[in-house]
This record gives structure tokens, C-alpha cells and sequence, in this order.
């Protein structure tokens, strides 16, 4: 519902893995064009994000001009942080609706660096109030925006022939 209102045309879908088992593999139609992972943020996941952060200040990293990577500056937006990456990076094989606020988002920014990508993101009302909407027709309470939470979106995507881990603040190639 939440593709459906941003204007994505509803040949392309979001869909669940239930496991990483071969016969729960071959329910996931294909192709598939990002996977988004929600994850517990751990004390161990923290001490890898910053030594990989380190890693990279030290030794750099190699990312394709192509990659559409946008900072996360509203909290727990992570998830719509997510689903913008999966389809940024895959506008070439989306289809949008005529009017699509999504897709008239990532023409207006992909000249934009990721933190003017970012800043953009909170001022654009059609996002916002579609993912406001949406938080408020899930199966379960939606936090509040102030709130701490220990889950985390990232989305993997594969740019030219390269798979990256788009997530809040970092993209890494894997």
C-alpha cells in the first residue's frame, strides 16, 4: 500500500522471506532487485559498524558514481530510508504511475549529495504524509518518533554488478 501511494506501479512488490532454506528461497519471485533486513542492533553489531567505519576513513572504499545513497536525518524512518534505496537503485527496471511522488522525488534529487538528499527527504510533504499514514495502518503500534529502537533497516542492492549495504548513515560495498 505504501509503494502504491508513493506511485510505484504495482508489477513490482515487496515480499517476505521466511528463511534462508532452498524451498523458501524458490517462494521469492523473481527477479529480485534489493532485499531490505531488519535486525536487532546489538553490542556486537555496533563494535563491527565502527570498526568498518574506521576501516574506511583508513583505506577508503570503491562506490560507483551510480549509487544513490541518502543520509537518515528523521528518526525511525529507517525503513523508509530502506525501501528509497531499493528503488533509487533500481529505477531503471521500476515503472511508475504518471504522478508519482516518489519518482518526481529522485529526479529532483540525484544531483543532490546524500545529506542535501536527506535534508530534501524532510521537507517533502507527499513522503512524509504517506509514511505517517502507513506507520498508522500497521499490525502493530507505530513508535513515536522520539523514541529509541533496537531494530534496524538495510537495504542490499546491487549497482553494476556490485552489492552495497545502503543503511542509516553508511553504504558499504560487500
Amino acid at each position: 500500500q505504501f509503494l502504491k501511494q508513493l506511485g510505484i506501479h504495482p508489477d513490482w512488490q515487496f515480499v517476505d522471506v521466511y528463511g534462508m532454506e532452498p524451498e523458501l528461497l524458490s517462494m521469492v519471485p523473481r527477479p529480485v532487485c534489493a532485499v531490505l533486513l531488519l535486525f536487532p542492533i546489538t553490542e556486537k553489531y555496533e563494535t563491527f559498524r565502527t570498526e568498518e567505519e574506521e576501516r574506511i576513513k583508513a583505506k577508503g572504499q570503491d562506490v560507483k558514481s551510480s549509487v544513490y545513497f541518502m543520509k537518515q536525518t528523521i528518526n525511525n524512518a529507517c525503513g523508509t530510508i530502506g525501501l528509497i534505496h531499493a528503488i533509487a537503485n533500481n529505477r531503471d527496471k521500476m515503472n511508475f504511475e504518471t504522478n508519482s511522488s516518489l519518482k518526481k522525488f529522485l529526479e529532483d534529487s540525484l544531483s543532490m549529495t546524500p545529506e542535501e538528499r536527506a535534508k530534501y527527504l524532510e521537507t517533502y510533504e507527499a513522503i512524509r504524509v504517506t509514511h505517517e499514514s502507513s506507520a498508522h495502518e500497521g499490525q502493530t503500534e507505530a513508535p513515536s518518533i522520539d523514541e529509541k529502537v533496537d531494530l534496524h533497516f538495510i537495504a542490499l542492492v546491487n549497482v553494476g554488478g556490485h552489492l552495497y549495504e545502503l543503511g542509516k548513515n553508511t553504504f558499504y560495498p560487500l
